[in-house]
């Protein structure tokens, strides 16, 4: 290749406060985020986990511009999404933000050959500003589509593994300094899966800034960090292979699921710290203790 596909300094990070998104679903108001506090810097790679409902996607969806929050702040790089007019989030999707929705179909044009949806990914493009991208070939090559059969072959012949590596080329064809991944891994076997996960970690490497929502634990260990997303908020995070919680505003925090199954919703319980900064925990009524070190 004749250069990095993105600049280190075009990497985006990402900032949240307070995050908010209620849905309106047959007369109700259903919460989807109360209140996300979240650092992504410049140049990570995040995986986002937790069961389903927990309000990963929605995260997603909110960092790319898809849907506007109810409440609190987000800025992505310079850009404050709260206030962006949707020309603002336009441009921003069409060049500095990726986004890789769940179903590599999703993100293709069927009638197009893999090299032309690239091209047609770089169209939206200001034509002074095309000269910066990297080539569709060298993009390619980057998510492992090396071959000129395939560069040149349509999505329908294409083995899915092949056209999830190609919609992570077309998430960034714009020139992306941050890629945004929804189960970019979801419904391949493990070979496939792996070929997606380099290709992420390649498109990582080259400068970008990489999210991704993931329920595969296989998935989440090849990024730099996990966050857990647990009712709408983050729960924990996961740094080198090692689980923390996470503190939220007002003195929060989201036990893990094996620690809330041994005390029931509604349970009291007593909390005290140890010289040595050990915090106990244990219900009232009983003599179990259970033990969280901080």
């Amino acid at each position: 290749m004749s250069g990095t596909v993105t600049p280190a300094d075009k990497a985006l990070g990402i900032t949240c406060r307070g995050l908010v998104y209620i849905y309106h679903l047959d007369g109700y108001d259903v919460v989807a985020l109360s209140g996300v506090d979240i650092d992504i810097a410049a140049g990570e790679s995040v995986a986002l986990v937790g069961p389903s409902g927990s309000g990963k996607s929605t995260l997603v969806a909110l960092t790319a511009g898809l849907l506007r929050p109810a409440a609190g702040r987000l800025h992505v790089g310079g850009h404050d999404l709260v206030k962006a007019d949707d020309d603002e989030l336009q441009r921003l999707r069409a060049g500095e933000i990726g986004m890789i929705l769940q179903g590599s179909d999703r993100n293709l044009i069927p009638y197009l050959s893999a090299v032309d949806n690239i091209r047609f990914a770089q169209r939206g493009i200001r034509r002074r500003d095309r000269a910066d991208l990297a080539s569709p070939r060298e993009l390619l090559a980057l998510v492992g589509i090396d071959s000129e059969a395939d560069a040149n072959a349509r999505i329908s012949q294409l083995t899915l593994g092949q056209r999830q590596r190609l919609a992570v080329a077309v998430g960034i064809a714009g020139g992306a300094g941050l890629l945004l991944a929804d189960e970019p891994t979801a419904q391949l076997d493990a070979e496939a899966r792996d070929e997606v996960v380099q290709a992420l970690l390649a498109v990582h490497a080259a400068g970008h800034t990489v999210v991704v929502v993931t329920h595969d634990p296989e998935v989440g260990a090849h990024m730099g960090r996990t966050v857990t997303i647990r009712g709408g908020r983050v729960g924990s995070e996961g740094r080198r292979g090692e689980d923390f919680l996470v503190m939220g505003a007002g003195g929060t925090v989201h036990l893990p699921p094996e620690v809330t199954a041994r005390f029931p919703a509604g349970s009291l319980l007593r909390v005290a710290q140890d010289e040595d900064g050990v915090v106990r925990l244990w219900a009232a009524d009983s003599g179990l203790e259970t033990k969280d070190e901080s």
